[in-house]
């Protein structure tokens, strides 16, 4: 059987649409991507961004575990730094109370952001240790008691809801933290690829079972991988342009919403192709993608892939879904 597949969503606005439009678009793909068989669907945080209306992490959470019945619905992440930890634990807690076992809580050290914005949002600390204390103090929270281990204060509303934490990363920083913990390990690799191969070897060699944080008795490591399935694999290079462009804005401190596809000829005479961070993909039909997955999984050894589609149009977005179920399930 091949390894679950999840989705990656970070609520898109297209050039000439809104925010309530993009977020309207991701409800309806993940209705799609419920009905479809997909494991789990994620939302990453991030601020300061003209092209995402994914800021309200936990908010998009509930909508869309609303308006699904089966997918696990949860954060790729939250960005623990910008949020007091406690903050955290209430409103998971309160998500798994109205949604059931459904809710995921993934965990990063990045701000999801710019250094400016990242200093208007700061709750709590990135330093390795201090958020492995904050995990420790969530797993608290989400305990039988609700109580924090570093200090006596109640959470009721998480309180005995053992919300599922995960460790995000794309370093060997955020796999050791993992690995020591015992915590299941999702990896950027989809926009982070260069530490992939090292940072999957730390994550195992560093997993201790024996925890008082471990969730699970053995290492668990869930890839990101950029994809776009199309009809045919010129269909879908074109749509792939809609996200080189995106991270060619970034890398140039660019803003602006989500472009309209252009001939890929066209952005590789600009030298716009080719992106080194963009390198971990599957772009193309149905037999093209499905090989590229497969020998991603071998290389990695991944028990899951977490999958990430940009589109202009969602109805595009929502075509690549329904191909890459077809080929996968």
């Amino acid at each position: 059987m091949p390894v679950p597949l999840s989705i990656l969503d970070l609520a898109s606005i297209s050039e000439g649409s809104t925010a309530r439009q993009g977020i309207a678009a991701s409800m309806k793909s993940a209705r799609l991507a419920d009905e479809l068989g997909y494991h789990r669907l994620w939302f990453a945080e991030h601020h300061n961004t003209a092209n995402l209306a994914s800021s309200a992490t936990a908010l998009l959470i509930s909508q869309a575990a609303s308006v699904t019945e089966r997918i696990r619905v949860g954060s790729g992440g939250v960005m623990l730094p910008n949020h007091a930890p406690l903050m955290v634990a209430e409103q998971y807690g309160t998500l798994a109370n109205i949604h059931g076992d459904r809710i995921d809580l993934g965990l990063g050290r990045a701000p999801g952001t710019d250094g400016m914005t990242a200093q208007a949002l700061s709750r709590s600390s990135a330093e390795p240790q201090e958020f492995a204390r904050s995990i420790y103090d969530l797993q608290g929270w989400f305990g039988q008691t609700g109580t924090a281990h570093s200090m006596p204060i109640v959470s009721a509303v998480s309180a005995g809801m053992n919300v599922p934490i995960w460790v995000l990363g794309s370093t060997v920083n955020g796999a050791s933290i993992a690995g020591q913990l015992g915590l299941p390990f999702s990896i950027a690799s989809h926009f982070a690829p260069d530490q992939l191969d090292h940072a999957l070897k730390v994550y195992r060699d560093a997993f201790n079972p024996q925890a008082v944080t471990a969730q699970i008795d053995k290492p668990y490591v869930m890839a990101g991988i950029n994809v776009m399935v199309a009809d045919t694999d010129d269909q879908a290079a074109r749509e792939f342009t809609v996200i080189e462009q995106m991270f060619q804005d970034v890398q140039r401190g660019k803003s602006r919403k989500l472009q309209p596809p252009v001939d890929p000829e066209t952005l590789a005479s600009l030298g716009d192709r080719g992106n080194p961070m963009l390198k971990i993909k599957a772009v193309g039909a149905a037999p093209k993608v499905k090989a590229e997955l497969e020998a991603f999984v071998q290389r990695t050894g991944a028990d899951e892939l977490i999958t990430t589609t940009y589109a202009f149009d969602p109805s595009v977005r929502e075509h690549s879904l329904k191909l890459l179920a077809q080929l996968w399930f």
